[in-house]
């Protein structure tokens, strides 16, 4: 993957950008869907695993982490890993409103170095310990800690580019389905447009996707389809009905039962239950 780093955090504090670590089990403490279902946030982010195994799947393509993988993802990019009871590790998001030089492209990045593996500890204890401090200039502080580890990424991914393999054709279609996917997922459109829309035919497209991530396409749009279904249940106060138009589901009949389809409760069961 070539490294293309740009400007891109806001001071703490600012709207839409503030800074958060975050311990890996707890992105799933209120339900694994919430990090395994096919999603994206807003806003880079930063997986540092320190323990434990398991598969995680980036704009389409699948592949396996462990412990001292380092795996940044860009604002947008849709992705789901898995989290076993046995996977530690920290998330970093960098905020909405990022001014830190950061990757534009995801990096899958093995550490095997010592040094580097505790220098990156260190950065994210220092960045914890500003955060919630109450002394003067923690929040500069903040920043420049971010900064660092921004550095540490710029640096690891460059070392490790000479042993990245060019995604092969399959994989760039892949990729450009999930980012297309992501874009339009909520008009209703189903494979075959999105298939028309980059010049395939829906036999190839899904052939594709089993290649890269072992999923099927109509897989991946159903998958993040529902994770949104779930998210706007769980957080907000919208009828089911218009959560399913939204989404463009034909009838709530239909949302209704490719939600139970896949998550084995509907859309009210499931609210209910978070």
């Amino acid at each position: 993957m070539t490294q293309d780093f740009t400007q891109q955090i806001a001071a703490p504090g600012a709207p839409g950008g503030q800074a958060r670590l975050v311990a890996i089990p707890r992105l799933a403490a209120a339900g694994r869907w919430r990090v395994e279902a096919m999603r994206s946030v807003s806003e880079p982010q930063l997986l540092w695993f320190t323990k434990g195994q398991g598969r995680i799947t980036i704009a389409g393509i699948t592949r396996g982490y462990t412990a001292n993988n380092a795996v940044f993802i860009p604002a947008g990019v849709m992705h789901g890993f898995e989290v076993g009871p046995q996977v530690f590790g920290t998330a970093v998001f960098f905020g909405k409103d990022c001014t830190i030089p950061l990757p534009t492209t995801p990096q899958m990045l093995r550490i095997r170095e010592v040094h580097a593996q505790q220098e990156i500890n260190v950065i994210l204890d220092m960045i914890l310990r500003e955060m919630n401090s109450d002394s003067p200039a923690h929040e500069r502080a903040t920043r420049h800690y971010l900064g660092l580890l921004g550095v540490w990424l710029e640096r690891q991914a460059t070392k490790a580019a000479p042993e990245q393999t060019k995604p092969d054709a399959a994989k760039r279609l892949v990729a450009r389905y999930t980012a297309l996917l992501e874009r339009d997922f909520r008009t209703g459109a189903g494979v075959g447009e999105f298939a028309a829309a980059l010049g395939v035919t829906p036999t190839h497209l899904s052939r594709c996707c089993r290649q890269a991530c072992g999923r099927s396409a109509i897989s991946l749009l159903q998958d993040r389809r529902i994770f949104e279904a779930r998210r706007l249940l769980a957080e907000t106060a919208m009828p089911v009905g218009e959560i399913g138009a939204s989404l463009g589901f034909t009838s709530a009949a239909y949302f209704t039962r490719a939600f139970q389809h896949l998550t084995g409760k509907s859309p009210t069961e499931f609210r209910r239950s978070v």
